[in-house]
């Protein structure tokens, strides 16, 4: 996955040959912030300001900016996955929570 991360928020990046450049969007929230490069560098730049200037605008606005994630993810498992997570996380003498925060962090940066 290729993404940028500034200030909270990550912009998903692709290539666009029809644009002939980079482009990304910030992932996550339903406004539209859309950034492009001919670089890398370009692209970073480009996606720090577009963040800063969503923040500000938010403001003007008097309304908050969306946050891309709470941090609360409610999943649905077969009952016989729930009981080998609890298992693996008792196993291991940590909590689901901290056991599945570990498991999915470990497979992003896989």
């Amino acid at each position: 996955m290729n993404t940028m991360i500034y200030r909270g928020y990550a912009a998903r990046i692709e290539y666009s040959d029809e644009d002939q450049c980079i482009i990304g969007h910030i992932a996550g929230i339903k406004d539209v912030v859309g950034v492009h490069g001919e670089s890398v560098a370009e692209l970073r730049a480009a996606f720090e300001e577009a963040v800063a200037d969503y923040l500000e605008a938010c403001e003007k606005l008097g309304r908050a900016p969306q946050k891309p994630y709470s941090g609360k993810l409610m999943l649905r498992v077969p009952p016989e996955v729930h009981a080998a997570v609890a298992a693996a996380a008792e196993v291991s003498g940590k909590g689901i929570n901290q056991w599945a925060t570990e498991a999915f962090a470990k497979a992003v940066h896989a």
